[in-house]
């Protein structure tokens, strides 16, 4: 694993002329931010020694490096899920690139199911906490100690300090921002009602089906991880509505322009 991780940075490397400072992994909600980079180049995944492919609709495919507001960044426009196949260490095998190419802030988003009576569809959820019930963990099997501990630390998984700035943003940019616990199960379907409510009184506030993953190995890498859903169906008791992934889609495309402004801003503050 480790000469595979070596092998795609390296190759990267030499395809890029600047050192990039943060990583994001763009889900649903969020993907047109890449109209704003200044691409230095894209490369498809098919492209890039070891990485896997995405294969769900409204994820591209591609890795993007550029500047975007002033910071240069790498960029997934498009993710790798459980629920297509993929191993937990497959899907979660570029933020280790990432992390060998010295990158220790990371970005991520996506769409998720609301399950807090107090959100709408459209909303904008900073992600406080994660619950995990994807039934596997990405760090499972061998450890090697060069690259994180055994036992990883999660008591702060989604940086304090990026949530607080975030929140700052907001407010001056009049961007209404909820703020809650995601928990990640393995799709591919969408919840039920009795799973909503059970997932609702376990403490979650939305659910979806990816950026945990990502979450856990960055944070055993020693990367700060900053994450936003946004609502496109609801789950709240008593409410819970037919949902389908065209509809989840459009939903993510209304939220998408005050996603981009916050992650456009946030950025240099990182």
């Amino acid at each position: 694993m480790l000469e595979k991780i070596k092998e795609s940075a390296l190759f990267l490397e030499q395809k890029i002329s600047t050192q990039p400072t943060v990583g994001m992994v763009l889900g649903s909600g969020i993907g047109g931010i890449v109209k704003d980079i200044e691409v230095e180049i894209e490369i498809p995944y098919k492209d890039i020694p070891n990485f896997p492919e995405s294969t769900v609709v409204g994820h591209k495919g591609t890795l993007i490096f550029g500047r975007l507001n002033g910071v240069f960044v790498m960029v997934m426009n498009g993710r790798f899920h459980y629920y297509e196949g993929h191993s937990m260490k497959d899907l979660t095998f570029p933020i280790q690139v990432m992390n060998k190419m010295g990158i220790k802030k990371l970005i991520l988003s996506n769409a998720a199911g609301g399950m807090n009576p107090s959100f709408e569809i459209g909303d904008i959820m900073i992600i406080r906490d994660h619950i995990n019930l994807m039934g596997n963990n990405p760090l499972m099997g061998r450890n090697y100690d060069e690259l994180g501990p055994r036992f990883p630390d999660m008591s702060e998984a989604y940086s304090k300090k990026f949530i607080k700035k975030a929140k700052e943003i907001g407010k001056a940019n009049h961007i209404k921002l909820q703020q809650g616990v995601y928990l990640a199960v393995t799709g591919p379907c969408f919840e039920t009602p009795s799973e909503y409510r059970m997932f609702y009184t376990m403490g979650a506030d939305a659910v979806g089906m990816s950026t945990v993953p990502e979450t856990i190995v960055a944070r055993y890498l020693g990367m700060e991880v900053f994450a936003l859903s946004v609502i496109t169906d609801l789950g709240v008791i008593g409410q819970v509505e037919k949902a389908d992934h065209l509809e989840v889609l459009h939903a993510a495309k209304t939220a998408e322009p005050n996603m981009i402004k916050l992650v456009r801003e946030l950025l240099p503050q990182l």
